[in-house]
């Protein structure tokens, strides 16, 4: 959200007051703003006395202060004073509760009625024009900043909201800005910096009550919500001021999808993806349609980078699970390219998709596997972020695992970029062999179907001849295992051997690259 530079500045206060050292502070600050009228800063004043009090911790009230407002609005009963008449008729607009706005409407009665004058501008507390609305946000639709102005006068502010659409359409943050023109201009220079990927568009008053309302509503039905620091600060008059905008048009709510309808999507997906175990990729493209139908009920095969990050941090947390962990990296980077072309992203908001998704995977294999094999093992810190999804998925391929057992020997932690000790994980693989290695009788054919093994993945490890790894992931989709997709790359690699002069085997190499393009 942005910018938050010019959010209105934050009063201190005390860490830990008691009851009455508060209230007294409150009436001092209103009786202040009592002798200069301003209903912009009035308002201001009693959406920050009442958001302070979300997570304040006040000496006496183990209960977090739950009553504190009511508290306030009876102290202020008791007192004759130009202060209370200020602080009651703010908060008779302002309260967030129905009870307590009727509360202090009675109480102003009682005040009023000892002689003290009503504060001038109490009638025009609540009361604003709405000016133009604008909403700005990535072109998937992940997050959104809403930017509302309203005006009193000469005088104009704006409410910015941002709204994240992978969460229920939650409202994650609200900030009421001095200069909304200004935040408008970086809008549209935005736009022309970055206009494929972004969007920016008028809103009308009735929608964006509907946006402002169900987002704030999401989020206050969170236990702990995870919101930006100015969220409770400018949560009152935010509900206020939407009270001007037009009502919403009643909204149809979004019907829960049927166990049909979330498979139908999944067999949409599988229909134009192919996968060597389908019934493992099926299990991944449900999770990720339930993923969209709990998050985003209204849209759930809507795709951004931030709703798929969403996906994976929900994996990670235990909250799926999976049949076949391999196979989460390739689903979701078929899913983001399937969606984004279902979706009709352009080609470039498609291309920095699947970037994004491979940055992410990135770490998702990183964090997936903290407890079992380190990845640094797999990459020597020299690929970039969307390059270390491929190279890991590539020599977890030819070296999935850095254990093995050789007769009766266990040999744990070898170096998979020693190619030393790659050949022993390769004849690990091959307990047959085992007897015949170590009495030294191995040779021939079996000998040569070894060597040859070796030699691929070792080709695989380096990614040369770079033919090989398609080759590999070509013979996956196919169905065939890995030990199967080895034998194939195997007897292309034999059928390329020729003797040189001096009687040892090489192979030709132009060949063994047509062979492996062929596949």
């Amino acid at each position: 959200m942005s910018p938050v530079s010019r959010a209105r500045k934050k009063s201190p206060q005390p860490s830990t007051p008691s009851v009455n050292g508060l209230f007294k502070d409150v009436l001092r600050d209103f009786s202040a703003v009592a002798a200069e009228p301003g209903p912009f800063d009035v308002e201001l004043l009693a959406s920050e006395v009442l958001g302070q009090w979300w997570d304040l911790t006040i000496e006496g009230e183990p209960e977090g202060g739950e009553q504190l407002g009511l508290e306030l609005i009876a102290f202020a009963q008791r007192k004759i004073t130009p202060g209370a008449a200020a602080l009651l008729a703010a908060l008779k607009v302002l309260a967030e509760t129905e009870e307590e706005r009727t509360a202090a409407a009675e109480a102003l009665a009682v005040v009023l009625s000892r002689g003290i004058p009503e504060p001038e501008w109490a009638g025009e507390v609540g009361r604003v024009t709405v000016g133009e609305i604008w909403r700005t946000g990535d072109v998937y639709g992940d997050e959104t900043s809403l930017l509302c102005t309203f005006s009193r006068g000469d005088a104009t502010l704006g409410l910015l909201a941002l709204l994240d659409f992978t969460e229920l359409g939650r409202v994650r943050d609200l900030v009421v800005i001095d200069e909304p023109h200004e935040v408008l201009a970086e809008m549209r220079t935005q736009i022309a910096d970055d206009g494929e990927l972004v969007v920016l568009e008028k809103v009308e008053p009735a929608d964006a009550h509907r946006l402002l309302l169900d987002g704030i509503a999401a989020t206050d039905g969170m236990d702990e919500p995870d919101v930006g620091e100015d969220y409770t600060r400018f949560h009152a008059v935010a509900t206020a001021w939407l009270r001007a905008l037009p009502e919403p048009s009643s909204k149809t709510a979004a019907q829960d999808w049927s166990d049909a309808q979330r498979d139908a999507a999944v067999d949409e997906f599988l229909g134009a993806v192919s996968f060597a175990d389908v019934e493992a990729a099926r299990n991944i493209a449900r999770l990720l349609v339930d993923h969209g139908c709990r998050t985003e009920p209204a849209d759930p095969l809507r795709v951004g980078p931030e709703k798929l990050a969403r996906f994976l941090e929900s994996l990670l947390g235990g909250e799926y699970e999976v049949e076949d962990e391999d196979l989460v990296p390739p689903v979701v980077l078929a899913w983001a390219s399937w969606s984004a072309s279902r979706n009709g992203l352009s080609e470039a908001a498609s291309a920095a998709l699947v970037e994004d998704v491979n940055e992410y995977l990135a770490e998702y294999l990183s964090d997936e596997d903290e407890d079992d094999d380190d990845l640094s093992d797999y990459l020597d810190g020299t690929e970039s972020a969307e390059e270390a999804l491929d190279v890991v998925a590539r020599r977890k391929f030819a070296v999935p695992s850095l254990s093995t057992v050789i007769g009766d020997e266990e040999l744990t932690d070898l170096d998979p970029s020693d190619p030393e000790q790659r050949r022993m994980l390769v004849i690990g693989d091959h307990p047959e062999y085992h007897e015949s290695l170590a009495n030294d009788e191995f040779d021939g054919t079996d000998g040569l179907r070894l060597a040859l093994e070796t030699t691929v993945v070792d080709q695989l490890w380096e990614d040369a001849p770079e033919e090989v790894w398609p080759a590999a992931r070509t013979l996956l989709s196919r169905g065939l295992s890995r030990e199967e997709v080895l034998g194939e790359l195997v007897t292309v690699l034999e059928n390329q051997l020729e003797e040189t002069e001096e009687d040892r085997l090489d192979y030709d190499l132009e060949g063994y690259r047509e062979a492996l393009a062929a596949l």
